[in-house]
């Protein structure tokens, strides 16, 4: 299965008095057959895209962040978030923005006296739907980058669609080959997939179209492997492994965490009464456990884990000058709010790297290493 997001940093009713966020699903009829309930679910999940769609223009459209194409997947009247949604948009972006460049400046803007325009770096994006990352990328990271997005045929569809209708989206890709049923688009640097990453957790590896196993390769999972079976998502995760033998490996994730303290709990019963069930995260409840996931699935070399919140206040993640400038963007009045829905949700990275320590290098700056506030989480457990 693939699934951008779930709520992305959206507010909850509750307790906290915050509103409702993203997902317009209704829970599923306990009586009707399993594989309508599974169709509804899938339903649901693919129409979180367009509020994460929302979320991203709403942040655009107020100086958040700096994204030109954000516009070309969304139709209709620019949306307006809450503030703390647009924070908690800001910093999800930023954060995985930051370990992505890491990344290419390890292996693409490091080679940058090589003549060749082979692809220097591999990246594959898990439920990406309209998810604009690769087309925010330079002319020269664009040209030696192979990207993959996959995700579910409607929405491979959608995004198939508007690429094809903005010129100036199509010469960005150059020589577009696109399958008969409109399921699928390959040009040379970028690749778009419909795919049910369940199909990945079989015992044989699919075949992708255009994927190399010899280039450094990074996934990428915002919110999508969080609504598959614990047992599942290590699947998938050794497919990867298996299909990219020898090369560097490294994951992104973008999950929610915490589900055992009150806000915890009433997070996910909110979720939960849209239709939308998070299935991994009572397993990976915490920082500790999303590290601890991520060694065992092979990513050996090194882990890290932070919360929105630690990244957002950690002078190492955001200047206090970039600080300054997003708060004075508009006023937000739910500070203990915003501390508290951050909190609960993460990024967490893992790699597992050969000689060449590509990964190790990328990140070693980046922190996310265990810290006092985490013994709370081994606590509440």
């Amino acid at each position: 299965m693939a699934a951008p997001s779930i709520p992305n940093l959206n507010s909850l009713r509750g307790r906290t008095g915050l509103r409702r966020g993203r997902g317009r699903g209704r829970p599923t009829d306990p009586d009707a057959p399993e594989e309508d309930v599974q169709d509804a679910r899938d339903k649901i999940i693919r129409q979180t895209d367009g509020d994460a769609s929302n979320s991203r223009l709403s942040a655009v459209t107020l100086g958040y962040l700096n994204d030109e194409y954000a516009t070309c997947f969304l139709q209709g009247q620019i949306p307006r978030r809450y503030p703390l949604i647009n924070r908690g948009t800001y910093v999800r972006t930023s954060a995985i923005d930051r370990l992505v460049d890491n990344f290419l400046a390890a292996t693409i803007d490091a080679n940058t006296e090589n003549a060749s325009t082979a692809p220097l770096a591999q990246i594959i994006s898990l439920g990406a739907g309209s998810d604009t990352r690769f087309f925010r990328l330079s002319p020269s990271r664009r040209h030696q980058v192979l990207y993959h997005e996959l995700d579910f045929l409607d929405n491979v569809r959608d995004k198939l669609s508007a690429i094809c209708s903005t010129p100036k989206l199509k010469i960005m890709l150059g020589l577009m080959t696109m399958s008969a049923d409109k399921s699928s688009l390959q040009s040379p640097n970028y690749s778009l997939h419909s795919l049910d990453l369940r199909d990945l957790a079989g015992s044989a590896p699919l075949s992708i179209p255009n994927l190399a196993s010899n280039l450094p390769t990074l996934l990428i999972s915002e919110c999508c492997l969080c609504y598959l079976p614990p047992q599942t998502t290590s699947s998938i995760l050794s497919h990867f492994t298996t299909l990219i033998p020898s090369a560097p490996l490294a994951i992104i994730l973008y999950e929610p965490i915490r589900p055992y303290d009150s806000f915890g709990k009433t997070m996910i019963t909110n979720l939960a009464s849209r239709g939308i069930e998070l299935q991994t995260v009572r397993r990976y409840y915490s920082l500790a456990a999303q590290r601890s996931r991520l060694a065992s699935a092979g990513f050996s070399s090194g882990q890290g884990a932070a919360d929105v919140e630690q990244i957002y206040y950690g002078n190492e993640w955001v200047s206090e000058a970039e600080r300054d400038r997003v708060e004075r963007l508009e006023w937000l009045d739910e500070v203990e709010e915003w501390k508290l829905l951050a909190s609960h949700y993460c990024v967490a990275w893992g790699w597992r790297d050969g000689e060449e320590k590509v990964f190790t290098e990328a990140w070693k700056n980046v922190s996310g290493r265990r810290t006092d506030k985490e013994v709370v989480d081994d606590e509440v457990m």
